[in-house]
């Protein structure tokens, strides 16, 4: 027999009805962000390699996780391992209108083990505002991000926010905490300690207890802002506070990737117990757009999973009712073309609707019918043919049948939906 294949390690197929829910969420992301004057942009899966690897030469992203190939011309490409770069090499290209505010939803590739709400193929929504350096557009940014998920229903989430400062004040820091930490190599954990003296940011990034508990201590680079960036910073938190989005300062969140300036957050999920309860985050990235080759633009965004997001959503017992299901289920006994006919003549009127094929019989027709999810059953057997009549059965109530004129469907199933819509 041939061999039978199943989706590589990482990676895993979204079947309805689990499809739905994400229906459902990237709705609410696009009306939440829409209605704030965001556009959706859309984005090649693979880049040249460049555009990632401005990244950060320090960051486990560029080191170890890009899944990069050379194509039939001798390109070095790569899948995209996150949806900021693309978005701002996009900008440089086109050189759209500034502030710039569009939205995505991407795959994102990274060779890592597989755990909780990660895989090696993981899908995120973000957005991206580019052109502007007011604080402001970083509250906006953060504020539509708290929005979204308080419209899905998430209720246990936590905000930490954190300023990286101007690249001064950045470079200023990571030499200060490269000192601190060489006098405590060995009490790093070993996995650590290459980066301390030349990447000690990814340092502070770790998740290892070990060196947790040692920069616990270490330097706050809040300690250190210059003068624009604490005033940019002080504005940010205070539109936060005007807005009623909470948040506590966390000078350890550095985040892993090396284009942040100013602002960097992270929302956690208090309903997930693992270290991976990170439901998104993101920062400003006032350099990126000079680094892919643009003109020096400020930007800020973020990214967030929707695997991760939805095992959130799974434990608060949130985003539960979805629009999978059909409002109509047409059952034809008549040879199918009545059915078939009735059934694009509700779509076509805006009713959602389905039926069965394979000219099965009643009985097996309602079993389908049942299990669609429909709330009313519209049957058509000989007498309802030879009557011009369609027999009308609500699936939901299972309260009795009533037979409505052909020609008067559309109308009768229009108004029952509405009335059942109103009473919810």
């Amino acid at each position: 027999m041939p061999e039978v294949f199943q989706a590589p390690k990482g990676t895993r197929d979204i079947l309805p009805p689990e499809s739905d829910r994400w229906q459902a969420l990237v709705a609410v992301f696009a009306d939440v962000f829409g209605r704030a004057g965001y556009g959706l942009v859309q984005n090649p899966m693979f880049e040249d390699i460049g555009v990632f690897q401005r990244l950060g030469e320090g960051t486990e992203v560029v080191r170890k996780e890009m899944y990069d190939f050379f194509d039939k011309g001798d390109r070095h490409l790569a899948l995209r391992p996150e949806g900021t770069a693309s978005v701002v090499r996009a900008f440089n290209q086109h050189r759209p209108t500034v502030p710039w505010k569009v939205w995505y939803l991407t795959p994102c590739f990274r060779y890592e083990e597989p755990q909780a709400g990660r895989f090696r193929q993981h899908h995120q929504v973000g957005a991206e505002a580019i052109g502007s350096a007011d604080p402001d557009l970083d509250v906006e940014v953060i504020a539509l991000q708290h929005d979204f998920y308080r419209a899905l229903g998430l209720s246990r989430l936590s905000l930490r926010l954190n300023s990286m400062g101007s690249p001064g004040d950045r470079q200023a820091y990571a030499g200060q905490l490269a000192a601190w930490l060489g006098e405590r190599l060995g009490e790093l954990d070993e996995a650590d300690r290459a980066n301390a003296a030349d990447h000690p940011l990814r340092v502070l990034d770790s998740k290892r207890e070990r060196t947790m508990a040692v920069v616990a201590d270490a330097p706050r680079i809040t300690d250190g802002l210059s003068a624009d960036a604490a005033a940019h910073f002080e504005r940010v938190q205070a539109g936060l506070d005007a807005l009623g989005v909470a948040y506590e300062i966390d000078p350890r969140l550095v985040r892993g990737l090396d284009y942040y300036t100013h602002s960097t957050w992270e929302f956690a999920a208090g309903s997930l117990t693992s270290a991976q309860n990170a439901v998104g985050g993101g920062g400003r990235y006032d350099g990126l757009a000079e680094a892919l080759g643009g003109k020096a633009t400020p930007g800020v965004g973020f990214g967030a999973g929707i695997e991760r997001i939805l095992l959130a959503a799974d434990a608060e017992d949130a985003l539960t009712e979805t629009a999978g299901a059909v409002d109509v289920f047409v059952v034809d006994v008549t040879g199918g073309d009545a059915g078939r006919d009735l059934t694009f003549e509700l779509r076509r009127n805006g009713i959602s609707a389905d039926r069965a094929f394979d000219a099965r019989s009643m009985k097996a027709q309602m079993k389908v019918a049942d299990r669609s999810g429909a709330r009313l059953a519209l049957l058509m057997g000989d007498d309802e043919l030879a009557a011009d009549i369609v027999t009308v059965r609500d699936l939901r109530s299972g309260e009795g049948q009533t037979s409505v004129s052909r020609s008067e469907v559309v109308a009768e199933l229009t108004a029952r939906l509405a009335e059942n819509e109103s009473a919810q």
